[in-house]
């Protein structure tokens, strides 16, 4: 059966399946504790309004569909603010065919490094286009209105963003890349394509192991969704469960409470991770999964928080630190 959106429901969110998961979860998170008193971990004073003056930014330019002049707009903000925090900053083009338009049209993944001459590597990352059309409204006439996506693309972005003007007080033993992805939305009919950028950077990556091995990844999906609550993502336990149990006990030690580690999602999403997973790196999603605002007009900045955003990156920032 084929869905409209990328939220595919399954019954894999069992009593019997989330009590077995919760267990290893506890142990490592025990493990973990008394491990990291040795670790020295740098806190980062990540600032909640300034993620939000970047989210607006981003949504300032408009939609920002893949091909558009506002994905181009939005490409020259991301590389002119990350070079100007010293990170090396790459743009992978290719072209990919959606089936619904029958002609190639220009895309560009952006990779933002840190460390590049590590070949231990992970990823944090976020798809940075906006969907065509907000699919999800009831009236057909509202669904070709302005569709800006704060919490569906930019909170990802401006996350990473005020992250990024931290990175180089982290105490890191790994390289770290931020990626924007892109093409995750460009979707017109329910029988297209989903994925173009994540399934292009994971084919280049596997071509190039010799340089680089990625270890994990850890995807950014509606993060700053006021009062949002992130259970563990039922594909991100199942493809990569250890990078799971990582940032999820990471979370409940240091009391960030919208991460649920007792919880399963409703639902099994299918994502940028997905396609991540399937070139070999094990990839989770942090995603908000109840966010009433999704693909509709009012996913608007007023609807989004820093506080939010802050919380996230609190955990990625000892999860990184923690990469051994």
């Amino acid at each position: 059966m084929k869905y409209c959106c990328k939220f595919i429901i399954t019954l894999m969110a069992s009593s019997i399946l989330l009590v077995e998961a919760l267990q290893p979860a506890h142990f490592v998170n025990a493990q973990t504790n008394q491990e990291n008193k040795k670790m020295k971990e740098q806190a980062i004073p990540f600032e909640a309004e300034n993620s939000m003056k970047y989210l607006r930014e981003i949504c300032d330019i408009g939609t920002r569909i893949s091909g558009s002049e506002g994905i181009v707009k939005q490409r020259l903000l991301i590389k002119k603010h990350f070079e100007a925090l010293g990170a090396k900053v790459i743009e992978q083009e290719f072209k990919a065919i959606q089936k619904s338009m029958g002609k190639p049209t220009p895309m560009v993944n952006m990779i933002i490094t840190w460390h590049p001459m590590a070949r231990e590597r992970v990823i944090l990352c976020s798809h940075f286009d906006t969907r065509p059309q907000a699919d999800q409204e009831t009236d057909p006439k509202k669904r070709k209105g302005t569709f800006i996506s704060a919490n569906d693309g930019a909170s990802g972005v401006a996350l990473l963003m005020e992250l990024g003007r931290h990175m180089k007080n982290l105490n890191c033993s790994v390289g770290v890349d931020f990626v924007f992805f892109d093409g995750e939305e460009f979707v017109f009919d329910p029988d297209d394509e989903y994925f173009f950028g994540s399934k292009y950077f994971a084919r280049e990556a596997r071509k190039n192991t010799q340089v680089i091995k990625y270890r994990s990844a850890v995807l950014l999906d509606m993060v700053a969704g006021k009062g949002a609550k992130f259970p563990i993502e039922q594909n991100s336990w199942w493809k990569a469960g250890t990078v799971v149990r990582e940032v999820w006990s990471t979370a409940n030690e240091l009391g960030v409470d919208s991460f649920k580690l007792n919880e399963f999602s409703r639902v099994a999403v299918d994502d940028d991770h997905t396609a991540l997973n399937n070139g070999g790196i094990p990839a989770i999603d942090i995603i908000d999964f109840d966010y009433k605002h999704w693909h509709k007009l009012s996913d608007t900045p007023e609807q989004c928080s820093g506080e939010t955003m802050a919380g996230v990156a609190k955990v990625l920032a000892s999860w990184i630190q923690r990469q051994r």
